[in-house]
């Protein structure tokens, strides 16, 4: 019987969806100071799938920063495994872990983290160029791609600008770019529109969700903003140390 090329395509279309790309098990974490115990949450579990938008909701100090950094392998669990693209974070040595979260992981912040001695096509090269490998792309090819991010980001005509040169909206649409250079399996986002005005924090989160869909990047943002949240696949809410999916009523 032959199998129709097609039904091949959405086959392995569904099973590239399905990926997961992102996942923590288990996931707890808790503060020491001498004999004080701080507890910030315990037993998290969370799967992101390819290409899938996830939103994280919480009141301050509720732990959401801290869930992100241990996502993205910036601090250590107390308990539990965080896996990226299905490789174990705790399992690698300091070097492998930042480079698999130079490769497979992009961050946006509040602020922009741009490096105010560089241009803004230097700073979305950098990431480009710490790849170590024998895929490792020339300086060439890296600038490329980064003028290509940056003209889809608005940005073309702002290649030679510093950080200082630049609009608070033209430093966070950099800080896209930069964060989507690799190509990453997932973008972390921690309150990436927190700094900007209603009207430019729309378009920089229009700006995200376009570049999500045409990259196939999956995205976990945590924000205070519900009206962005719901924009997202799923609304999470990290309330009193567990992690817990909101109905679309509820956000």
């Amino acid at each position: 019987m032959h199998q129709n090329p097609s039904d091949t395509s959405a086959a392995t279309a569904r099973e590239r969806h399905d990926e997961v790309v992102l996942r923590c098990e288990g996931l707890s974490k808790t503060y020491s100071e001498g004999t004080l115990y701080t507890p910030v949450f315990d037993g998290l579990e969370l799967d992101v799938r390819r290409g899938e938008t996830v939103a994280v909701l919480g009141a301050s100090g509720a732990g959401k920063s801290t869930l992100l950094h241990l996502l993205g392998g910036l601090d250590t669990p107390s308990a539990g495994e965080v896996y990226v693209t299905g490789t174990m974070m705790s399992a690698l040595s300091d070097a492998a872990r930042g480079a698999l979260r130079n490769r497979a992981l992009g961050f946006v912040y509040q602020f922009h983290h741009l490096l105010p001695e560089f241009t803004a096509l230097e700073n979305v090269m950098l990431p480009v160029l710490l790849r170590t490998g024998r895929d490792s792309p020339s300086v060439a090819e890296a600038s490329r791609h980064a003028r290509e991010l940056l003209e889809s980001v608005g940005l073309g005509h702002r290649l030679q600008h510093k950080p200082g040169e630049l609009s608070g909206g033209e430093r966070q649409r950099a800080a896209v770019a930069r964060a989507l250079v690799n190509r990453p399996a997932c973008v972390l986002g921690d309150e990436p529109t927190g700094n900007l005005d209603e009207k430019t924090a729309a378009t920089v989160f229009d700006l995200m969700l376009s570049l999500n869909r045409e990259q196939g990047t999956s995205l976990v943002l945590v924000t205070h903003d519900r009206r962005l949240a719901r924009r997202l696949d799923r609304v999470l809410e990290l309330h009193e140390g567990k992690l817990r999916q909101l109905a679309p009523h509820e956000v």
